[in-house]
């Protein structure tokens, strides 16, 4: 998860403040949705595995493509504005993705256990964090750029095997602008799906232990947090649209449930496989893009979201 054109733009740059684009951006969904299935983005792999961290980036949408093959090699597919899927990196080794504010993408690597970032000029790929007092990380999961360049992330233990070495905690950490990371929160198990609400002052984190908490941020530091949601079913990726409503996956039930800031539920968005993230693209952003199990869905909705 990261910045967006969106969020840069708005939020950031403060062209149009947020109460503003809250009126304008259109309106949340409610009630059953169904998504639908892109045929062009079927599994080409004969191994079974998972698709994940779809970013919005100018006009195509990417997202990690990994086997559950030994090593969960991963690569980054593209699905393009010809509703073509190419391959836009073979060997990333990445699960979330996120687009940084100069355009450039950002992985979340179980491969290499840290976090990455590519600048699609075939230079190497920039380490941006890979260890955390002295140990590597054990399979960073997703992320989400604060406007002050800040990268948060998640590191459960889902691809630890992929590479040898990890954390004795599953973790939620915070890498400055200086490349300085710290420890937001080791207590919980697996934490998963991470996103920062439009105005960077929560971030938001789900876990294993079924929770969305929100942790407020106070002059760029994460507070202790607090529980907004309950009792989610294998809570996995987030993302939010320009109201600040949460769309989480829930892994297992094949479902994307929508949250209100406060907590309260407003739709639910279903698709016929097990879901891991969602971002928002195409015109407007205005339209929801799943992962999952070898599975990419679509939704068209009335409101524009973030492309993470």
């Amino acid at each position: 998860m990261s910045l967006s054109t969106l969020s840069c733009f708005v939020f950031g740059a403060g062209l149009l403040p947020a109460s503003a684009l809250a009126a304008s951006c259109g309106l949340a969904p409610a009630g059953e949705l169904k998504a639908e299935r892109v045929a062009a983005a079927a599994p080409t792999r004969a191994e079974p595995g998972l698709y994940e961290g779809p970013v919005w980036i100018k006009d195509a949408l990417y997202f990690s493509d990994f086997s559950f093959a030994k090593g969960f090699p991963s690569r980054v597919r593209r699905l393009g504005p010809d509703g073509k899927v190419s391959t836009a990196i073979e060997d990333g080794g990445s699960n979330g993705l996120a687009v940084d504010a100069g355009g450039r993408l950002v992985l979340a690597s179980h491969k290499d256990k840290a976090l990455l970032r590519h600048a699609w000029d075939g230079a190497k790929a920039a380490l941006l964090a890979g260890s955390y007092k002295g140990n590597v990380f054990n399979s960073p999961n997703d992320i989400a750029i604060a406007a002050d360049g800040a990268v948060y992330f998640t590191d459960p233990d889902w691809q630890k095997a992929a590479a040898p070495g990890g954390q004795p905690v599953t973790g939620i950490y915070r890498v400055g602008t200086d490349g300085a990371v710290t420890l937001v929160d080791g207590t919980r198990p697996n934490p998963n799906g991470i996103a920062l609400s439009p105005a960077g002052e929560l971030l938001y984190v789900n876990a294993s232990d079924g929770l969305l908490k929100a942790y407020p941020i106070v002059k760029g530091a994460p507070q202790a947090g607090r529980t907004l949601v309950s009792g989610l079913e294998g809570g996995d990726g987030m993302t939010l649209d320009c109201h600040g409503n949460i769309y989480v996956t829930e892994h297992g039930a094949k479902r994307v449930r929508v949250f209100s800031p406060q907590g309260r539920e407003l739709a639910t968005i279903r698709v016929d496989a097990n879901v891991t993230n969602a971002a928002f693209g195409g015109k407007g952003g205005k339209t929801l893009y799943i992962t999952g199990a070898g599975a990419l869905w679509r939704l068209p909705l009335a409101v524009s979201g973030l492309p993470y």
